[in-house]
């Protein structure tokens, strides 16, 4: 899915009555398939944006428009995962991953084999019958990306869904993402705190501004695909690494 950024702008109205603007007017646009990182200082209004896109935030002024059509409300075909794994814990594995598909109406023989071919690229082969309170984070990460792309959506929103985790768990879990997106291609915007993994996982990094976030910098990552953690030793990658930290910083 395509995503047009139309002079988007979203103001919330305080309790004593003022009004606050979390995002400027922003434009640019996301390419389908394209896998776009978004970094800001801390309340510029990225999780914002992506609860506009997700169909859970009006936008004040402005739209998102995807596939020629005004996101106003939520869709099957864009789906969000938060950073907090929330799954149930009285299901299994198993069951938490295909909840999404339940919910849709489709017979269990039909969403466990679907589970099951998605099981072995999460790391979760041996424990599909286990409960959330038998996993480390990690593992619950693993599951909450399951039930997301499970949905196999055209659109894959994350907000910071990494960002509790340690540095090699993030790691392993982001190279998982992107071994799915190579192969389904599908449109991912992710907000991160973490510049050395927009770095790694993005074909782009746009950079907002202090609150209300409007668009700085918009960054290539020149990086071939596919990207291996070995890149980060890498001039190019350094170098690339480097002119977000400037960005932010001027931010």
């Amino acid at each position: 899915m395509h995503l047009d950024f139309d002079r988007l702008a979203v103001s919330f109205s305080m309790p004593d009555g003022e009004v606050r603007q979390a995002l400027g007017s922003i434009s640019f646009d996301i390419p389908d398939g394209q896998f776009v990182a978004i970094l800001g200082p801390s309340g510029c209004g990225k999780s914002t944006l992506v609860r506009v896109v997700a169909g859970l935030q009006t936008a004040t002024d402005g739209a998102v428009i995807g596939d020629d059509s005004v996101i106003d409300k939520p869709r099957d075909e864009i789906a969000l995962m938060f950073q907090d794994a929330t799954l149930m814990p009285w299901r299994t594995v198993q069951d938490n991953i295909a909840l999404p598909l339940e919910l849709k109406g489709v017979d269990k023989k039909e969403r466990y084999k679907i589970v099951q071919h998605l099981l072995p690229n999460l790391g979760l082969v041996d424990y599909a019958q286990s409960y959330p309170a038998a996993l480390s984070g990690g593992m619950a990460q693993r599951v909450a990306l399951g039930r997301v792309l499970v949905q196999r959506p055209e659109v894959l929103l994350l907000d910071e869904p990494f960002g509790a985790l340690d540095a090699m768990t993030r790691e392993r879990i982001s190279l998982d993402l992107l071994a799915f997106w190579r192969e389904t291609q599908q449109t991912v915007m992710m907000v991160t705190h973490d510049i050395n993994e927009a770095v790694l996982l993005a074909d782009r990094v746009i950079i907002l501004t202090q609150r209300p976030g409007r668009l700085l910098e918009d960054i290539e990552i020149t990086l071939e695909r596919p990207r291996t953690v070995e890149m980060i030793y890498t001039q190019t990658f350094i170098d690339l690494a480097r002119k977000v930290r400037e960005a932010i910083d001027r931010a």
